[in-house]
């Protein structure tokens, strides 16, 4: 059927953004938690994008991928978050980062903030706030509305399947 019209059902720029920031964390190696994002321009181009993971160099296979038990034995002080790689993965000019917006599964913990603050990011988009009142998080919610980087969680009008065939 020819049709002289657009399409109706294409999915929006959130969407797409949020999709690519889902696909990334599909290259985490945590068994617990997949975090991806990705890092838009003003004029809805992609700048950068990350997961968490352990940080180049460190074997994945000894990474200490656990949550519980000795701080040392655990994931926490060694993983890098996928904001962090974002924003470290991007290889302009760091002029293009300001104003810019980052798209993430889960709301940023405090020192993503900051790094998010530093990079000159002007706006995060995330779907999940599972930690919403952890000290964490109501300190990265601080920063962000004292630093003027403003935040929406986004809400999916309709489910999609979206289905990537790899062959």
């Amino acid at each position: 059927m020819e049709t002289n019209q657009k399409r109706k059902d294409y999915i929006s720029w959130d969407e797409y953004f949020m999709a690519v920031a889902k696909l990334s964390s599909m290259r985490s190696k945590d068994p617990s938690t997949q975090v991806g994002a990705c890092i838009v321009s003003k004029d809805n181009r992609i700048l950068s994008i990350g997961y968490n993971g352990a940080p180049n160099g460190f074997s994945d296979e000894r990474f200490p991928w656990g949550r519980k038990g000795e701080n040392l034995d655990t994931k926490y002080p060694y993983v890098c978050h996928g904001e962090m790689n974002a924003v470290l993965n991007y290889r302009g000019s760091k002029k293009d980062l300001e104003n810019s917006k980052i798209y993430v599964d889960l709301f940023p913990c405090n020192e993503c903030a900051k790094i998010i603050i530093q990079s000159g990011i002007k706006e995060v988009i995330y779907l999940s706030d599972k930690y919403a009142n952890s000290e964490n998080n109501v300190a990265s919610r601080k920063l962000f509305d004292e630093c003027g980087v403003s935040y929406k969680k986004m809400e999916l009008k309709e489910p999609r399947d979206i289905k990537i065939e790899l062959k």
